[in-house]
C-alpha cells in the first residue's frame, strides 16, 4: 500500500463534499500537471491511503482521509469543450491526462494545519512542507503517514 497527500480547495471541492457524494466516493480529476497526472496514471492502486488536504483557505492544512477505490483512467473531462479542465490536444484515442475515484474514509475531529506540519522535527523531509513543492499530490512515506496520524 502506498501513502499520498491530494490537495483541493475546499471553495471547489472539499472533505465535506465528498461525504455528500453517492457512496461518499468521487473522481479526482482536473489535475493538469504532468508530474501529478504520472502518479495518479501509474502509482496510485486501490486501497492506497490518501490525506485529504485542504488548500487556499483560511487554515490550510489536513482535514481527513480518502482512499483510492479505482486506479488510474482517462480523465474524460479534457474532452469536453465547455468543461473548465478541456485541452483539445487530449482525445479519447490518446488521452493525455488521468483520474482516480476517492471515497471517504475519515474526517479529523481538527485541521492538522500546515504551520503545524512545517514545526514537526519528523516531517522536514515531506514533499509539502519543502521549499517550492507546488504539486497538488504527493507521497507520503509510512513513517511521515504514522507520524501525521499520531497528530490527530
Amino acid at each position: 500500500m502506498n501513502y499520498w497527500l491530494m490537495k483541493t480547495e475546499p471553495s471547489e471541492f472539499g472533505i465535506d463534499d465528498l461525504i455528500l457524494r453517492p457512496n461518499q466516493t468521487e473522481p479526482w480529476d482536473g489535475v493538469r500537471n504532468y508530474q501529478a497526472r504520472n502518479m495518479l496514471r501509474d502509482a496510485m492502486q486501490v486501497g492506497d491511503q490518501v490525506f485529504f488536504y485542504h488548500s487556499n483557505c483560511e487554515i490550510p492544512g489536513i482535514v481527513g482521509i480518502a482512499e483510492i477505490v479505482k486506479a488510474g483512467y482517462p480523465d474524460d473531462n479534457a474532452f469536453e469543450p465547455n468543461d473548465k479542465h478541456y485541452d483539445p490536444k487530449s482525445t479519447p484515442e490518446k488521452p493525455i491526462w488521468s483520474k482516480v475515484d476517492v471515497k471517504f474514509v475519515q474526517k479529523f475531529a481538527r485541521t492538522l494545519s500546515l504551520k503545524e506540519l512545517k514545526a514537526h522535527p519528523a516531517l522536514q523531509e515531506l514533499a509539502l512542507v519543502r521549499r517550492g513543492n507546488r504539486l497538488s499530490i504527493n507521497p507520503v512515506s509510512p513513517e511521515q503517514w504514522a507520524v501525521i496520524l499520531s497528530l490527530e
